[in-house]
């Protein structure tokens, strides 16, 4: 039998990592547990990977991905010394191919699994505003009807309704209808032949609609597609010249990562998008500061951080004058990401004050976030001691969670059974507790 010949390319690698074995796999383990595939590497896999064995398919980019984040830069397959899966799709040719493929993936249910399975990537490589400005190379004119501005505005109306199924109902049944109206209308009116203003605002508004469906992904949990919506919306809005969903694009990427604990990155993200939008106005400026506050504060630099918050802030006041556009941002939104840098600077009460005001302020409409943030607001109400009060907030909270179709909702809920299970002994949350098991579906319960 032939000798195994060693993986002379990944010995540098880990190398450059300066990690020991069992930190190299204890991250590859980590990154498994993220997107829902359990794995149990030690020391000695990655000796036997420097040895040449090969990992298993599925885990070659959970490997790639832990050297990535690592070394914060692509790593391949190549490079790494791994043969490509013999099942990875090649990366589609066009701009408009990849938003035909992403969308046909997202509208099939029998493919949450692969979806779910999508690795966040920290070494994503994000076009720059030079790079996608005025380009658009998969539209080739001529070949469908003409199209005009009622077109465009019909992908501007269905973004919206969109977004308003999102905000009242969650994003896991508005996000498939996304993704097959961008299939099966969209597609074929950016195929179609247009005069230039309408060719640009028709992309300018499918940015939109691509920003919002993979924001809708990221409250799912599926991660590693709400990159590629993302990208997508990258390119629509650089090739549209649409300066504001580019930056509100790169904002939510940086939400993204710093939810993940992906701090450094987010930070890079926060700062790309407030320097990409040099003529914001002061409602998108608040946008990207509040942003760029979380952002520091989850970075522990408080100066930085209540500098940003300074500026969100007084940026907010200018703005209260103005007219309410999709997608704007509001006091309520303000007060949360307040609560998001007191947080995470250590000020806890503080945290809970600004929560209890974003409530105050928030539209009625908005019942997603309303679920999602009262139940952070009740974690950190416990976290301070105050059990009574955490159990009160979690019963408004669980008023309106059946009506509430969101991964993230269901991970707040997931997260008050496992905080409240210590206090069993208390009526009051054992009474809690024992509505929840009623009121969250079993299937959605760990």
């Amino acid at each position: 039998m032939a000798q195994r010949e060693p993986n002379a390319r990944l010995g540098p690698l880990v190398a450059e990592t300066r990690w020991t074995y069992s930190q190299f796999a204890h991250a590859v383990n980590r990154i498994g547990a993220e997107i829902g595939t359990p794995l149990r590497y030690d020391e000695s896999s990655v000796a036997h990977w420097l040895a040449g064995t090969r990992p298993r398919k599925t885990a070659r980019p959970v490997i790639l991905e832990a050297l990535s984040r690592r070394l914060a830069r692509p790593v391949t397959h190549t490079e790494s010394g791994f043969p490509p899966s013999a099942d990875q799709e090649p990366q589609p040719a066009s701009t408009e191919e990849g938003l035909l493929d992403l969308g046909r993936l997202d509208m099939d249910p029998s493919r949450r699994n692969v979806l779910s399975a999508g690795l966040f990537s920290v070494a994503l490589t994000v076009p720059e505003w030079p790079d996608v400005v005025g380009r658009m190379e998969g539209v080739q004119t001529g070949r469908l009807r003409r199209i005009g501005y009622r077109e465009v505005d019909a992908v501007a109306a269905m973004t919206e309704k969109l977004s308003e199924l999102d905000d009242q109902f969650g994003g896991r049944h508005a996000r498939p209808m996304a993704a097959a109206f961008l299939v099966n209308t969209v597609a074929p009116h950016l195929r179609a032949d247009a005069p230039e203003d309408v060719r640009k605002d028709l992309q300018s508004a499918t940015s939109d609609l691509l920003y919002l469906t993979g924001f809708m992904a990221v409250d799912e949990g599926f991660h590693g597609l709400a990159q590629r919506y993302y990208v997508k919306a990258l390119e629509l809005a650089g090739s549209a010249e649409d300066h504001m969903t580019y930056c509100t694009t790169l904002r939510g990427m940086s939400l993204q990562a710093v939810d993940l604990g992906h701090v450094a990155h987010a930070t890079r993200l926060a700062d790309a998008a407030a320097a990409a939008s040099p003529e914001a106005g002061p409602r998108m400026r608040a946008f990207l500061a509040g942003q760029q506050a979380h952002c520091y504060a989850a970075a522990g630099d408080r100066r930085t951080a209540l500098g940003h918050l300074r500026e969100a802030e007084v940026a907010m006041e200018w703005a209260e004058s103005r007219a309410k556009a999709f997608g704007s941002y509001a006091p309520s939104s303000l007060a949360y990401h307040t609560s998001q840098v007191r947080y995470e600077l250590g000020d806890k009460k503080g945290a809970v004050a600004s929560l209890i005001e974003s409530d105050k302020l928030r539209d009625k409409h908005y019942r997603r976030s309303s679920v999602r943030y009262n139940a952070l607001l009740a974690e950190i109400q416990l976290d301070l001691g105050h059990l009574e009060e955490a159990c009160a907030t979690w019963n408004r909270v669980m008023d309106e969670y059946p009506l509430v179709q969101s991964g993230g909702a269901d991970k707040r809920m997931r997260n008050m059974q496992s905080l409240i299970r210590p206090h069993l002994r208390n009526h009051t949350a054992r009474t809690l507790y024992e509505r929840a098991r009623s009121v969250v579906p079993p299937a959605r319960i760990t």
